[in-house]
């Protein structure tokens, strides 16, 4: 639906409320209002060593945004807040968001994409370059996986037992989620030799089982007819078509007649403007590595089936994640 004048207005700031969230989270305000008695302004400051005004300034915004409540002068959580903004909550969004904190000054150069068709910044950064971004990018990659991998994890009924090849695993979240689920599954994932580093740290709970190696999916090869399942979770969008057919086509090499390969990742429709939060997505990715853009539904269909892969469905994962969740299997 085309936006009206005022919607327009919003929209130009918009970016108001992202920095306002961002900066709260950089101060780390949501864990300090967890108690139960909300402090009073000058008390946080002092505790965090922060300017009162400026202090308040963030707080009274946060409020404004709906982040915070606001009663006598003191500032408390929402609900929302606390189950996802506070370090360790049930559903910890503090990692994931730091990613979004991290691409953000990428956007504010989006005009340059436009004029280049590359990446405003080196993709390297977060994969190996900066090892500090690198592993920033890796935690708030488990942060979002653990969010995700929750719903996923179960949809994809693995035989007990199986044997999983995690390509591009990230931190190892999905790999570590299927071990935790089935104590007789094992998992190799794969991913760059700084985010497999993370990965080890992150799987230590099944060690023996969940294996970390260091490789590159461009173009590696796996045991051949090995695995009774290959995911590629969250990559793809990375990828131009000819190098995702490329991968499919060596990952459906190392499934076993039967073995399944799914693919998690954000789609769109076919003209690839729905659903909003995908468009967008695909400027971040576009901002951010060389080839990076969001597929449609319709065309992963067709390079799993130019993959030798059949029975292929695509499904939502379960709300609020945007992604979706397609399978499709090697003949037997």
């Amino acid at each position: 639906m085309a936006l009206q004048i005022p919607q327009i207005v919003d929209l130009a700031s918009a970016f108001y409320g992202s920095a306002v969230l961002f900066a709260a989270l950089e101060l780390d305000l949501f864990t300090a209002l967890r108690e139960a008695e909300p402090p009073t302004l000058e008390a946080l400051a002092q505790r965090l060593a922060l300017d009162p005004r400026g202090l308040r300034l963030i707080l009274d915004s946060a409020v404004a945004v709906g982040l915070l409540t606001k009663a006598e002068g003191r500032y408390a959580l929402t609900p929302a807040s606390a189950d996802t903004l506070v370090r360790g909550a049930p559903h910890d969004l503090t990692r994931a968001i730091a990613y979004n904190r991290d691409v953000y000054p990428a956007w504010g150069r989006l005009a340059q994409l436009a004029r280049t068709g590359r990446p405003v910044e080196p993709p390297a950064l977060h994969l190996g370059a900066d090892k500090e971004r690198t592993r920033r990018f890796a935690l708030a990659m488990h942060g979002r996986a653990l969010a995700i991998g929750q719903a996923v994890v179960p949809l994809l009924g693995l035989p007990k037992g199986a044997r999983v090849l995690d390509l591009a695993g990230g931190p190892g979240t999905y790999a570590l989620l299927m071990a935790q689920r089935d104590p007789t599954l094992t998992c190799d994932t794969v991913d760059l030799p700084a985010i497999a580093e993370v990965a080890q740290e992150i799987t230590a709970p099944c060690a023996g089982r969940v294996r970390c190696h260091a490789g590159d999916y461009h173009v590696d090869r796996w045991e051949p007819a090995a695995y009774d399942a290959v995911t590629l979770f969250g990559c793809l969008h990375q990828e131009s078509p000819a190098a995702i057919l490329d991968i499919l086509r060596r990952a459906a090499e190392a499934l076993k007649p039967g073995g399944a390969l799914y693919v998690l990742d954000l789609m769109t429709g076919p003209d690839h403007t729905t659903p909003p939060f995908s468009a967008l997505f695909a400027i971040n990715m576009a901002l951010t590595t060389e080839h990076g853009w969001v597929f449609s539904d319709a065309e992963l269909k067709g390079w799993m089936e130019a993959a030798g892969l059949t029975g292929f469905t695509c499904a939502p994962v379960p709300p609020p994640m945007p992604h979706a969740l397609a399978r499709a299997v090697k003949p037997a």
